[in-house]
């Protein structure tokens, strides 16, 4: 039983090392991947920096070789940004990217000619090339800028159709909570009231009423008397006792 134990901690034991290794490993590797993207940035500050005071302080080809590389440079950096950060939105743009970087590869040999350029001594054979240089500098930015603004242009469309849904949804939903102004709102069916039955009709008053009512068996014109019998009966004397007060007489005033 010990032995187990021993080896269950054991065992939990390398788990934890091997965890924190692979951890340790990860955040360095971010580390090392932040840092290399903060020189990569700070590297191509200086560079623009530099290249845009050459084409103000260098007259001549050298000026610009500057001046043409700064444009590639300028344009394909801003065809990128524009591709990458809208291919997670729009899954058509990957064929685009694909596009672009088979650009790229021609770019950066042409960035790297203009590099090596720079520091060429023979000024004539520089003019001499100049013009290809300009050419071919012309074509890359051309279709990089296309690029760029047909994805932008695809972008403020489908904003634009989403705004136009949108609007239309929300006119169809005030419509919807403005119908009264528009429709009667239905009433409630009425039930017909009910009719009054016709009242029955009235007895007739015989033309000779009796005064008293005939029986049959008496004789013709005879009437049935009843017997005279008082409204009330007398009421009989009450016992007096001993206890009940006498009874005052009245007045007679």
């Amino acid at each position: 039983m010990g032995e187990a134990v021993i080896a269950i901690v054991a065992l939990m034991f390398v788990l934890f090392l091997a965890l924190g290794a692979y951890v340790t490993v990860k955040v360095v590797g971010a580390a090392k991947r932040g840092v290399d993207r903060t020189v990569a940035q700070a590297r191509r500050s200086v560079e623009d920096t530099t290249l845009k005071a050459r084409t103000l302080v260098q007259p001549g080809a050298a000026g610009e070789l500057a001046q043409l590389r700064l444009k590639l440079r300028t344009s394909m950096r801003a065809t990128q940004d524009a591709l990458h950060s809208r291919v997670a939105e729009d899954a058509s743009l990957k064929e685009s990217l694909d596009l672009f970087g088979r650009l790229s590869v021609h770019g950066h040999e042409l960035d790297d000619d203009l590099k090596r350029l720079e520091t060429e001594p023979d000024k004539a054979h520089l003019a001499e090339l100049l013009p290809d240089l300009r050419k071919r500098t012309e074509q890359i930015t051309a279709s990089a800028d296309s690029l760029r603004r047909a994805a932008t242009d695809r972008a403020h469309r489908i904003a634009d159709d989403d705004l136009d849904s949108l609007s239309a949804q929300i006119d169809i939903e005030a419509g919807a909570l403005r119908h009264w102004t528009t429709e009667p709102s239905p009433q409630p069916a009425q039930t017909p009231p009910a009719q009054t039955p016709p009242s029955w009709p009235e007895a007739s008053a015989p033309e000779h009423p009796a005064a008293h009512q005939t029986w049959p068996g008496t004789p013709q014109g005879g009437q049935a008397e009843a017997p005279d019998r008082p409204a009330l009966s007398p009421t009989e004397p009450r016992p007096a006792y001993p206890w009940q007060k006498k009874a005052r007489p009245e007045s007679t005033t």
